[in-house]
């Protein structure tokens, strides 16, 4: 059996605290993956992929990936909603990894909706 090694339980370390972003809700980002079986058919893995690997390279600990159901808009996945603290979500739509990115620097590190990919903005819920 491997010995863990310190910069082993750092690792660790990082990925509850991210859980624990996530439990409690103080990201300053939140990116939800559309992962019904519509989303996965369509590509939402690979998307979901993409953002993982853009928060594990920047090493950014403030942006929560969560992945959901179905939104009911199967003929527009992949699909991502993103929730910036203050602002109105956006549903952005027809995703790849390079459209994924793109969101990924402008939008949600940038701060400017990429209007070209953006289905709407703002909430179904009721509240």
């Amino acid at each position: 059996m491997a010995k863990i090694k310190p910069e082993d339980l750092d690792k660790i370390g990082e990925k509850i605290k991210r859980t624990m972003l996530l439990r409690e809700g103080e990201g300053r980002a939140k990116i939800t993956v559309h992962m019904g079986t519509c989303g996965i058919a369509a590509g939402s893995r690979k998307v979901m992929s993409a953002l993982m690997e853009l928060v594990e390279k920047e090493q950014i600990n403030d942006v929560i990936l969560t992945a959901s159901s179905c939104a009911g808009l199967c003929s527009r996945e992949p699909m991502i909603t993103v929730e910036i603290k203050g602002q109105t979500p956006v549903k952005y739509v027809d995703l790849d990894e390079a459209k994924t990115k793109k969101i990924f620097a402008e939008h949600v590190m940038g701060g400017k909706v990429v209007e070209e990919y953006a289905l709407a903005s703002g909430s179904e819920r009721v509240g």
